[in-house]
């Protein structure tokens, strides 16, 4: 067992950011099979989705408050346990109302992901953490791409209910570990009663913040995006199988992996600024290519895409380096920056899916989505040079200031 102010093992920051997308995902096949035994409509079923991610944006903000405050661990427990006992209540329901009831009561869960992140900050410079981040990125695109294949096969020969015993027993087994590997990493001397509310108002003026924030926000939103519209385009364009089309969207996701390794691997070598950036034009320059090849007639689904792998790959280089750099403006709050921007990319998320579903249709619908794609990783680009500019503006600030 950890002394209680040693830092969690890799493997349990793993762990712990792994999870999350799975407790979002892994029950999706089941949806149809949930609103017929608790004899309710799929609509209704489907706040189980939408009510989460709602749900989830607003504790992101109220966590890393908590964190900031008491420290991540009894944050993360308490978290973990509440998502254990949440997952009890969903097996037992049985009516719809009670099961939506503990279901929004597991969205505590995501704090796994944001305070994963505060904690590398909390025990990693700069640039170690960027690095750091890259890996423990890379969890996060596999366990979306396993979630639903085991969701399914447990619905499958177990029934419905078994995922939500899955996901009792896995966090349970959760706690556990962070009983005995989490060690408190928040600095003592800024755990202090009033460290929610300057942490928040500290935030909220900070320029160089929002810079690092909107940069992850319309990356991923690039991301979102595409999940919201190539349904349609597969159908109308391609002519492709759901099968097909599941193996296209895999594809994406595996270049995220791949720009988490690179990430990973070069973060550290690297200014974080410069990884956020080389990350944005790979994905301008991969939609960029794709647009070209429509515009001379080229619809193969081969080379559309092969477009849009750059978005996850530039994403995959470009979010360590966001999440840390949001995290590095004011790194004794590194807990409020990381909640703070996750909320923010799944509010962003809501106003670009709901945008996408609007604006993309069957006619010329392959280039309106990767032009809609583009302009969110090109907003994303811009807010990477905005930060680019702030900081150094700020270094330049502090080089006069000790000069005086």
């Amino acid at each position: 067992m950890n002394s209680p102010e040693t830092p969690p093992h890799l493997l349990t920051l793993i762990l712990l950011t792994g999870f999350s997308p799975m407790s979002l995902n892994m029950f999706l096949p089941a949806l149809a099979n949930i609103a017929v035994d608790l004899g309710t409509d799929y609509a209704i079923v489907s706040w189980s989705v939408s009510g989460y991610l709602a749900i989830t944006a607003v504790i992101q903000l109220i966590i890393g408050s908590l964190s900031g405050r008491i420290g991540r661990r009894p944050v993360l427990l308490v978290a973990l346990l509440a998502f254990a006992i949440a997952s009890v209540g969903c097996v037992l329901a049985k009516n719809i109302g009670t099961f939506l009831s503990f279901r929004m009561l597991q969205g505590g869960i995501i704090s796994g992901h944001a305070l994963s992140l505060a904690i590398v900050r909390d025990t990693r410079s700069e640039r170690q953490a960027v690095s750091l981040i890259g890996y423990i990125g890379m969890s996060m695109a596999v366990a979306p791409m396993l979630g639903p294949m085991l969701g399914g096969v447990l619905d499958t020969y177990f029934g419905w209910r078994s995922i939500f015993v899955f996901y009792a027993v896995v966090s349970f087994g959760l706690f556990a570990i962070c009983w005995l590997d989490l060690g408190e990493t928040k600095r003592r001397a800024t755990s202090d009663r009033t460290a929610p509310i300057v942490g928040t108002t500290t935030l909220v003026w900070e320029p160089l913040f929002w810079a690092y924030a909107l940069c992850g926000t319309f990356s991923v939103g690039a991301f979102y995006i595409f999940l919201t519209g190539v349904p349609l385009i597969a159908h109308s364009v391609f002519s492709m199988t759901t099968a097909e089309l599941g193996v296209y969207i895999g594809s994406t996701t595996v270049g995220f992996i791949c720009g988490g390794f690179v990430a990973g691997r070069f973060g550290s070598r690297c200014e974080p600024i410069t990884v956020m950036i080389a990350g944005r034009l790979v994905a301008c320059v991969g939609l960029l290519g794709g647009l070209l090849l429509l515009a001379l007639g080229v619809t193969s689904p081969h080379f559309f895409f092969a477009s849009t792998i750059f978005v996850g790959f530039g994403n995959g280089i470009t979010m360590p380096g966001s999440n840390t750099g949001a995290m590095s403006v004011r790194p004794e709050l590194a807990g409020s920056a990381a909640a703070h921007s996750g909320a923010l990319i799944v509010a962003g998320g809501a106003v670009l899916t709901a945008l996408t579903g609007s604006a993309v249709s069957a006619t010329h619908g392959a280039q309106t989505l990767l032009l809609l794609m583009l302009a969110a990783s090109a907003a994303s680009l811009c807010f990477a040079i905005w930060a680019a500019w702030l900081k150094r503006g700020k270094a330049i600030c502090n080089a006069n200031e000790s000069l005086k």
